[in-house]
Formats: C-alpha cells, sequence, structure tokens
C-alpha cells in the first residue's frame, strides 16, 4: 500500500515534534557488526544503539 504526502508530511512533523536525531560515525564493516549483535538480541539498530547509551549513562 502506497504511503500518500499527506500521511508522509504528519509523520516527519511528529518526528520532528518527539525526537532529537543525532549522527553517529563508525569504521567501515562495524555497522554490519553493531546491525548483527542487534539482530541477534531481538532489536532494532536504533533501539540497540539506545539502549547501550543507557546502560553507559546510568553505570
Amino acid at each position: 500500500m502506497a504511503v500518500s504526502k499527506a500521511q508522509q508530511k504528519a509523520v516527519a512533523k511528529y518526528m520532528k515534534s518527539n525526537y532529537d536525531e543525532l549522527k553517529v560515525r563508525v569504521p567501515k564493516g562495524k555497522k554490519e557488526i553493531i546491525k548483527s549483535a542487534a539482530e541477534q538480541d531481538g532489536k532494532s539498530l536504533n533501539g540497540f544503539i539506545n539502549e547501550a547509551i543507557d546502560e553507559k549513562i546510568n553505570k
């Protein structure tokens, strides 16, 4: 099913008002290692990274 322009605009507005974005740079090949670890843990890449950040902050 195609997503309408209005729906895309609504999602973009929601994301902008509810989330901050940051860009993380990793050496070539490391993204796949992190992605694989996230999949093995049953998490999305974003969820895995957020959990790792939270663990480090709360340590």
